[in-house]
Parts: structure tokens; sequence; C-alpha cells
């Protein structure tokens, strides 16, 4: 088994009420990786985290810890600790004692506990606030302590699930950073859950994409985003223009009436394929030098750039830019080799 590879999870099923919740879900984690689990509410998410947590036992399949089989080991047995969107913390005992509260558990001595829990407390950036009251925080803060009493019992593994829900957007994308960066100080694995896709491209060495209990794609941000591998990932990953075309041969695509050169290979000559393209990827241009022509039906200001919706041979295109066209303007649409990306209708 490869020795970096620390969780393992191999054709794991779980149902509830006979429904399949995961169904035959393998899937290796490595040592030191922040991992996102990303996908839709009911894809299967948190019922992956819980079965590595050991919450969950899977009706069939085998979870792999250290080449180890720790499928029938309760949580408490395993090197993983889990924080959760509701902190969990005890409102009756201050900053301190929550964070100190799995020390205490195994016993530890107080000359071992108390620098530990300082350390771990600075860490987060909650120096001097051992004494406070849980109800004297803001729900950031609480989220800190709740990461800070996780993370002081050194585990090899952390898993997050959908931590930074109950945050602001400020908050959030502080805390995204600051998780980030707990995770590269303290050099230990993080398994992340969220159905927030900015979120987990901020974060992550490794997206994996789910959907209806199975895995779409994994791969890092810049994969999921640039190459998906169907229209689930690629309409799930940001915005995406998705339309009919035709391959006609190596690196030649039709669609919208008009002939692409692209970088995709492979497929049969005049095979009907799909065609993505980011909204971003579009060039505007006057509809005399455009390879395709749309009429601009709305535009909406998003602050750093305008979302055109664009009518295009009976397609809605999305199209984002710093400039802005007007409602009911003309304009040409041109398209580089490398924005083009080609999917099977298979694939679908």
């Amino acid at each position: 088994m490869n020795e970096n590879l620390i969780v393992s999870l191999k054709d794991i099923v779980v149902d509830f009420d006979g429904e399949k919740v995961l169904d035959g879900l393998s899937l290796d984690i490595h040592d030191k990786e922040f991992v996102t689990f990303l996908g839709p509410s009911g894809c299967g998410k948190t019922t992956t985290l819980r079965v590595i947590a050991g919450f969950i036992t899977p009706k069939s399949g085998n979870v792999f810890f250290d080449g180890k089989d720790v499928a029938d080991l309760p949580p408490y047995k395993r090197q993983v600790n889990t924080v959760f969107q509701k902190y969990a913390l005890f409102p009756h005992l201050n900053v301190f004692e929550n964070v100190a509260f799995g020390l205490r558990l195994k016993k530890l001595p107080e000359d071992v506990i108390r620098p530990k829990v300082l350390e771990m407390l600075e860490t987060v950036g909650l120096k001097g606030y051992e004494r406070r009251s849980i109800h004297q925080l803001s729900g950031g803060q609480q989220q800190r302590v709740a990461i800070a009493r996780s993370l002081v019992n050194q585990p090899r593994v952390l898993l997050l699930d959908e931590p930074l829900g109950a945050l602001d957007l400020k908050l959030r994308k502080e805390m995204q950073l600051e998780l980030k960066r707990l995770q590269r100080e303290m050099n230990i694995t993080f398994v992340y859950v969220t159905h927030d896709q900015e979120e987990a491209l901020t974060m992550s060495d490794t997206v994996v994409v789910m959907n209806g209990g199975k895995i779409q794609q994994i791969g890092t941000p810049q994969d999921i985003y640039n190459e998906p591998c169907n229209a689930f990932v690629a309409r799930f990953i940001g915005d995406s223009n998705i339309v009919d075309g035709v391959m006609l041969k190596d690196f030649l695509v039709n669609f919208g009436g008009h002939d692409f050169t692209c970088v995709d290979r492979g497929f049969k000559p005049n095979e009907p394929v799909q065609v993505v393209i980011r909204p971003e990827d579009v060039e505007i241009v006057p509809p005399s030098v455009g390879a395709l022509v749309g009429l601009v039906r709305d535009v909406i200001f998003k602050g750093v750039h305008f979302e055109m919706h664009v009518d295009v041979e009976g397609y809605e295109w999305i199209i984002h830019s710093t400039q802005a066209s007007q409602p009911g303007e003309l304009i040409g649409m041109n398209i580089g080799p490398d924005e083009i990306h080609i999917m099977s209708r298979a694939e679908v």
C-alpha cells in the first residue's frame, strides 16, 4: 500500500431505509492533504465523513487507516477528530477547559495539559482568551475554540463538516484562509465537507465532487474547474455554457454553426459531443469579426464584472466581461482553442 496513503475507502455501501446513500464508493486520501468533499445536499458527502469517523458502519465495504481495516473500531479509537457546523462546545466550561477537555479524558497531568492548550489557543489566534466564557465569544471565535479542541489531541486526520456554514461571508473568507494556514502548520490531513464551490476551490489540494452517492470527479481545484469530466461537474463548479456540437476530427469541433480549433482529440470523426465554455473565456468583439454573433438579453452588474445573458442560435449563453454591452445589442464572440473543452454525450 502507498506509504503516504492514510485513509482508504473500498466499495463502501451505506443505505438508510433501503435507499442507497453511498453506492460502492472508493476513495484514497493521502497524508498531509487538504481534501474537500463537494456536492449538493443529499449527495452523500457528510455520510462519507461519518464513515471515516466511525459514526456510521457501512452495510458493506472496507475502511482502511494506515493499511489496517478499522471498520469495526469505534470513533474514540480512531486517530481522527471531527468539527461540526454546530460547534458542540460546553457552555458551562471556559475556553481553556473546552480545549483541555480531551486531554483531561486521557488523564494527562496538568503540567502537560496547560502548555499544550495555551500553545493551541495561540495557534488559532485566541491567546489571552483562556478564561472567557463561551457566551462571550463571537461565532468565529467559537469556531476557533472547536478547532483548537480537536487539534490539541493531535489527530492524524481532522474531519470538518461544513464548519463555516453559520458564519457571515466576510468571516467565512477569513476562516477559509485560517484553516488552510492551520493545516499547513500542523502538517496533518484535513477532510472537509462543503456545498460551496468557491470554498472548495480556495482551500483544497484535492476536490472530490459527489452526486447521488457516487464520486463524479477527483482532482486539483484547477483540474476540476478547467477539465470537468461531465456536465454535472461543469454545471456545479462555477458557471458553464454547455452547447451541443460535433467533433469533426481531432482538434476541430463545430458548434453554433461555426468550426472551431480546439485542443481535444481521440473522438470519432463527426461524433456528437457537448462543448463546455466558461463565461469568462468568451472574448467580445464587433459582430463583423466574431465567429459567433449573439443578441444581448440582459446585463447584471456583479461588482468585479458584468454578467450578460446572450442568445446565440437558440442557446442562452452567460458571458462575464469587465465591459458591459447593452440589452438588445448584437455582439461578436470569439473563443480560443484552449478555452474549449469537449465532453462525450455519453458522459452527460
